[in-house]
Parts: structure tokens; C-alpha cells; sequence
């Protein structure tokens, strides 16, 4: 790359962080205001600012947005916390100025409202809207204000969360003990209360709440603003523009034939350093960690079928949801980083020098994260079983989505990524003071290498009782950029590496295609972060910016048919016996899963009409699991096969189990999506968007007849799914057996007998 385009590069990725971190300062100057205190209009204190910072400390230390959600952001099995208040104050507020005394207003329901003669329910709703809406914050003293019918629905409240979250429920998969005293129920409904109320409230300088009108609830006034439908039409309209110039771009600077080469078909016996034998302690791990993380979906799943129940056994109090589903997902990301960082360990010496006593420290850091990955498992298993009540921020449970680690298993976790940062460095340093450029391929392994570590750290810019809005901005540059940009950055540097090595392509295009996919991938998905935060107590410009540069990141995920057309060209010239046959099967899956999942499902979530009624319900896990696994995941088990292919003797590869282990996982992944994910998704969608996210999510919609039958229409599809991972560890177990365990007549380990297809 010349000066000239470097520059160019540079300055439009500077941009697009500056537009990012601007985002944030209007975040934090738009957030939802926390009172000093909340009294009533005669003066009489409710509940205090302090309350609500507890009660989220509370909350989130039992499991947090694993209990639910809040605004959206969370499990799908029990209710949006900030919805239900919502609507539960809005009922509460209709039955009193209907009449009713505060014992009937109580136990007011829905369908009571419904019962109700037309002109009456028209005539509450009126009232019920102004009641909410009307904000009595005063910013001079800091003190919100309710009405004497608003504290009475708190207390009515405070007495029903305190009893749900004591005795459980099992349609939420909510286990007995969430709160054990009075006080701990009051609260976590002043922390449930101000949700609702910036949910509900409008603004003191716009005619629209804290979060921006969402969740939808005609009872109290939440209809979608004409922002969301104009900025949803311009995304598309600039995604169709968008694909037109990269597509041009592609086909007029990179994908010319020149660029291509022929795939080096002769396989040599391998002959490994030490610190890359020690990487399979890492790929066997990872795998293994898979397996568990399927376990504990299976589990999440069957929480919704049967509840705290595990066919019959009383598992809640064993494993609680909130646990189980933090396992979830913390095994997939562990799983996921310990193949990546795995992959940079093999490819520094692959690419350099292996250092002296690498291997050495190669092991000592697989120690290393072994004691980070039990410790936050541990961790957040006994801050979900209340032993450390509201204090588990630090040693058990953050109560953030994918970011639940305990602060101190973050800290060390940080502490490991920066060691691995140096092995990978003095390894291939001499590569580096061998290549001429300073943008070359090595280069761009260092660079992609360093911003791991360093984009991990924006989640320490938030702490135990931040507020909301804050962290969850600084939450969502670790899970987008940090998951779905620069970890992809660094895959996509490594397998430029791997693919340039192999002579399925030149270095020259290695290191063109490199650019451009940085350029595409971050130049939209930098400030498309903000399409997490649309509700988040963002200003109406966040929704804007999201919007756009949302749908652009779909763009580049185009330009995969054309890769995936590439590699399997790869493949056919290689011959039958083409010894990186199945890694680049793999890598084909990640083009497919790619433009599908994080393309096609991860748009049909994006546009802010269609976020507004679907955040929080189960059209997002369509997008989870089709982009996390079939994306990342088989991104890691690419990555993972290209290096054992280069550590562990000819021998032991078996393409006949990679094959079935291939069909499995990508064959599981689909039934999955088909059978159970999209049509339980679109079946919580229509009641969404025809009575509001509190009925959507509602245990009468998440644990109804409806969804139990489409969760256990995944059990063979899970199976399937299972198989294909359970084959990929025996194949790695066997591999490593037949080339370092076991001894062959010579008295060596290993073997060089032709290849086996077995």
C-alpha cells in the first residue's frame, strides 16, 4: 500500500473512533437522570437515589441481565424488568382513577382493563398517559417527584417483586432465594422503578422518554418515533448503494487474476517447535470447553420447557438459569479466545523464530487461563447463589451480558492477554526486522495482535454501580469491537498468513484483501456500535448513526460469496488428497455463516423500526447463535485445523472424522436456526408488535405451549450439532495419541505412514 492510501486508511478509521467516542459524550450527557430521592407530591420520601444504585448492585450480582432484561439486554425467558413495571404501574394507575380501591388496583389485571366499556378504557388511557409521561424531575434539587397513585403502585409493587424473586416462578425459570429479605425486594423495585420511569417519562427537553418511546405499550403512550422508519428506509437505501461500490471496488482492485496462485499440493511431515506442540493443550481444551458450553445450552433450553425442573430433578437449586446461561456464554467466548490466542502462539514461530524457553511460557500461560476460566465460573456460579450478596462485582458476577466475569477474573484475564501479546511478539520479531514495509503482512499480525489486549480494556471504563447508560456503552465496545471487530481483524491477518503460506493465494492479494477488509469491516462496524444503544438512554442522534453504519457493516459480508467461490476452487485444484481440504471447508462456513447469520439475521435486527419491537425477544437469538458460532466458532476450528495440521504427524489426520464433524456442527447449526430458532422468534415478534413487549415476554408467550413445542424441536438438531463437536475432540485426541503418546516399532512417537483418510 502506498503512502498516499495509508494515509487515507488512517485518517478514516481516526474518523470513525472519533465519531464513536463523540457518541459516548452525548450518551453521557443525555442519560436518564438518577434523583437524589424520590418523594411524593406532599413531600413524603419514597425510595432514594441510593436505592436504585443498590438495588442494581444487587440485582446484578445475583445473575443481572441473565435474570431477564433491562431495557431489552438480557435472557429471553423471564420478563423485561423495565416493560413489566411499566405496564404494571400504567394497570395500577387505570384500576385507581377507575375506582377501585388499593387492594383491587393490586390485583388489576390486563384483561380486567380490556373488560372495560370502550369510552372508559379510551378515558383511562388519557389519564394514565399524562400521569406517566409528565416529568416531575426537578434538576436544580435533584428530587423526582410522584403521584400519590404512582407511590402507591410502587409499594404494591415493592411487595410483588419481593415475593416472585422470594418463592420463584417456574414459567420465568426464576429459582427460590433471588432475594431472601424485605429490604433486598425493595431494592431491586427502586432499581426495576427507575427503568421504568425513563422508559415511560418524556424528556424535560423533547416529546419522547429517556428511551426514546421504547418498549412499545399503548397503555402508557410508547409508540415508535417517525425517526425509526426514516432513518430504517435510509439504512437501506444506503446498504444497496453500499454493496454496488464494494462489489465495483472488489472486482475492479482485488479480485483480478493476477492475484491468484496455484495451491501448493505436496505435504511434508511436520516438524514442530515445542511451544507449538504445547498449543494443542490449548485446542484440546477449547474443545472440550465446547462441549460444555453445548451442555449448558441444552440445559438453558430445557429451562424453558419444563422450568426449574430438569425432568423432574429440582435443578434450580443446583444450577440456577442465571448460572447455567452465564455458562453459556461465557464457554462460548472462552472457547472461541482460547483457539485464537492458541493460533497466535503456533503462527509466531510458523512466521519468525521460536524463541528460547517459549515453549516453557507457552504452557505457563495455558496454566494461567485455566485459573481464569474456573475461577469466573466458579465465581459467577456462587454470586448467582447469593454467597456474595450484592458485592460479587469483583470475585463473581458483573451481571453483564457476555462481560459476566468477576472484575478481578477480568483483570487477570487482561494480565494473560498481554503476555500472550509479548510470546507472539518475540516470536516473530525476526520476521519483522526482515520485512522491508512497515504495512507488510507481519506488520499487520503485529498490529492486529496488539489491538486484542488493548480493545479488551474499554471494559474497565466502567465499574460496580456505574450508571446504566454508561457501562452499557462501554459493554458494547468490548462485545462489538472488540468480538466482532478486532478479534476478526486478527483472524483475518492470521488466515492471510495461513492461506498466502499454502499457495491458495499471493501475498500480494493476501495483504490487498487484508485492506480492504479492515477498511470495510471497521469503517462501518466502529460506529455501528451504536445500534446496540438505541434505547439505552441515548439521544435520537445515536439511533441515526446506527442505523446507517448498521447496515453498512452487511456490506463486506457481501464480497464472501465471492471468497467462498475462491476457496472452493482451492480446494478442487488441490486433488482429493489436499491436505488443507477440511480447514478450508471450514473457512468456506465462515463466508456462508458470515453473510447468513451476522449478514442476513444480524440486518433483519438492526433497523430501528424493527429493533423497536424486537429487542429483548427471540429474533435476536437467531442472530447469537448463527453469527457467534457460525462465524467465530468455526473461524476458531478453521484456525485450529491449520495448525494441528502442522504440529501433528501425517498419520494421524483423519479427513473421514473432520468430514462428519463438519456436516455435524454446520448441519445442527442450520436445523437449529430452521426448526426451533426462526420460527420461535417470529411467533414472539407478532404479539411484540400487537400488544408490546410486556405480553411478548410474558410467561404466557416465553413458556407457553407454543414455545415449548419449538424448544424441543431443537433437540435433534442440538444432538446433531453435539456429534459433530464430540467428533472433533476424538479426532484431536486421537491425533495427538498417534503422533506424541504413542510409541511406533522404530521406539519414536509418531509415525510417517501415508496419510490416513480413516
Amino acid at each position: 500500500m502506498n503512502a498516499k492510501l495509508r494515509s487515507v486508511f488512517l485518517f478514516f478509521l481516526v474518523l470513525t473512533f472519533v465519531v464513536l467516542i463523540w457518541g459516548g459524550y452525548l450518551i453521557n450527557k443525555s442519560k436518564p437522570p438518577i434523583p437524589d430521592k424520590i418523594t411524593t407530591i406532599a413531600g413524603e420520601v419514597v425510595f432514594s437515589g441510593k436505592d436504585i444504585v443498590d438495588g442494581q448492585n444487587y440485582y446484578f450480582s445475583r445473575g443481572g441481565q441473565h435474570i431477564g432484561t433491562i431495557w431489552g439486554h438480557g435472557s429471553y425467558l423471564a420478563p423485561d424488568w423495565s416493560a413489566d413495571f411499566l405496564h404494571r404501574m400504567g394497570l395500577y394507575l387505570a384500576a385507581r382513577h377507575h375506582g377501585l380501591s388499593t387492594a383491587e388496583a393490586h390485583r388489576f389485571s390486563q384483561a380486567d382493563f380490556e373488560g372495560l366499556k370502550p369510552e372508559e378504557r379510551a378515558r383511562l388511557g388519557v389519564i394514565v398517559r399524562e400521569e406517566i409521561k409528565t416529568n416531575r424531575f426537578d434538576p436544580a434539587s435533584g428530587v423526582l417527584k410522584f403521584t400519590q397513585y404512582q407511590m402507591e403502585a410502587f409499594k404494591a409493587l415493592v411487595d410483588y417483586y419481593t415475593v416472585l424473586f422470594q418463592n420463584g416462578h417456574e414459567g420465568m425459570g426464576l429459582q427460590p432465594g433471588i432475594v431472601r429479605t424485605a429490604e433486598e425486594g425493595r431494592l431491586v423495585t427502586a432499581f426495576f422503578a427507575w427503568l421504568a420511569w425513563a422508559a415511560g417519562t418524556k424528556r424535560l427537553d423533547a416529546e419522547h422518554t429517556y428511551t426514546a418511546n421504547w418498549p412499545f405499550d399503548p397503555l402508557v403512550g410508547n409508540h415508535p418515533l417517525p425517526d425509526f422508519l426514516i432513518w430504517s428506509i435510509v439504512s437501506v437505501i444506503l446498504l444497496i448503494l453500499g454493496i454496488a461500490a464494494a462489489l465495483f471496488a472488489y472486482q475492479r482492485y482485488i479480485g483480478r487474476d493476477e492475484y491468484e496462485t496455484d495451491p501448493a499440493v505436496d505435504f511434508p511431515e511436520p516438524n514442530p517447535t515445542p511451544s507449538q506442540k504445547v498449543t494443542l493443550l490449548y485446542f484440546l481444551t477449547a474443545i472440550g470447553l465446547l462441549i460444555v458450553q453445548i451442555g449448558m445450552g441444552a440445559v438453558t433450553a430445557h429451562y424453558t420447557v419444563e422450568g426449574t425442573y430438569f425432568f423432574g430433578i429440582p435443578l434450580a437449586g443446583i444450577l440456577p438459569y442465571a448460572a447455567v446461561r452465564t455458562w453459556h456464554l461465557q464457554l462460548a467466548v472462552f472457547f472461541i479466545a482460547t483457539c485464537f490466542l492458541a493460533a497466535g502462539l503456533f503462527i509466531g514461530p510458523f512466521v519468525g523464530k521460536e524463541p528460547k524457553h517459549q515453549g516453557t511460557w507457552v504452557a505457563v500461560l495455558f496454566g494461567a487461563v485455566v485459573v481464569v476460566v474456573l475461577g469466573a465460573l466458579g465465581g459467577s456460579w456462587l454470586s448467582v447463589a447469593g454467597v456474595f450478596g450484592d458485592q460479587g462485582f469483583y470475585l463473581g458476577h458483573q451481571g453483564y451480558e457476555y462481560i459476566e466475569l468477576g472484575r478481578v477474573w477480568q483483570l487477570l484475564l487482561i494480565a494473560g492477554m498481554l503476555i500472550w501479546l509479548v510470546l507472539v511478539l518475540r516470536a516473530i520479531r525476526p520476521a519483522l526486522h526482515e520485512e522491508k514495509d512497515n504495512d507488510g503482512l507481519t506488520h499487520m499480525l503485529l498490529y492486529s495482535t496488539v489491538s486484542i489486549p488493548l480493545f479488551y480494556m474499554a471494559g474497565l471504563f466502567y465499574g460496580k454501580g456505574s450508571h446504566l447508560s454508561d457501562a452499557e456503552y462501554w459493554r458494547w465496545w468490548v462485545v462489538h469491537l472488540w468480538v466482532e471487530g478486532f478479534f476478526e481483524v486478527f483472524a483475518t491477518v492470521v488466515m492471510a498468513f495461513l492461506l498466502s503460506h499454502i499457495g491458495a493465494v499471493s501475498r500480494k492479494f493476501a495483504l490487498t484483501a487484508i485492506y480492504f477488509t479492515i477498511f470495510l469491516y471497521l469503517g462501518s462496524g466502529v460506529i455501528g456500535t451504536f445500534h446496540h444503544l438505541y434505547w439505552a438512554g441515548s439521544p435520537t442522534s445515536i439511533i441515526a448513526l446506527g442505523a446507517v453504519f448498521s447496515a453498512l457493516e452487511v456490506v463486506p459480508l457481501t464480497l464472501l460469496g465471492f471468497e467462498a467461490a475462491h476457496n472452493l476452487r482451492v480446494i478442487k485444484s488441490g486433488g482429493k488428497a489436499y491436505a488443507y481440504k477440511w480447514p478450508i471447508y471450514f473457512f468456506v462456513s465462515v463466508a456462508f455463516w458470515n453473510l447468513v447469520g451476522a449478514g442476513m439475521f444480524g440486518f433483519l435486527i438492526n433497523p430501528p423500526i424493527v429493533l423497536y419491537y424486537a429487542q429483548g425477544i427471540n429474533t435476536t437469538p437467531i442472530h447469537s447463535h448463527t453469527a457467534l458460532f457460525g462465524v467465530y466458532g468455526m473461524l476458531a476450528i478453521s484456525l485450529l485445523l491449520f495448525s494441528v495440521r502442522h504440529i501433528v504427524s501425517r498419520a494421524s489426520w483423519s479427513d473421514r472424522m473432520l468430514k462428519w464433524s463438519f456436516w455435524g456442527l454446520n448441519g445442527g447449526l442450520a436445523s437449529m436456526a430452521v426448526f426451533s430458532l426462526i420460527p420461535s422468534g417470529f411467533y414472539q415478534l407478532f404479539f411484540a408488535v400487537k400488544h408490546g413487549l410486556w405480553y411478548a415476554r410474558s410467561p404466557e408467550i416465553t413458556s407457553g405451549p407454543v414455545i415449548r413445542a419449538l424448544s424441543w424441536a431443537r433437540l435433534v438438531p442440538d444432538v446433531i450439532f453435539a456429534g459433530g463437536a464430540i467428533v472433533l475432540f476424538v479426532f484431536l485426541l486421537r491425533a495427538v495419541w498417534l503422533s506424541f503418546l504413542r510409541k511406533d516399532e522404530t521406539g519414536s512417537g509418531g509415525g510417517r505412514a501415508v496419510e490416513s483418510n480413516r
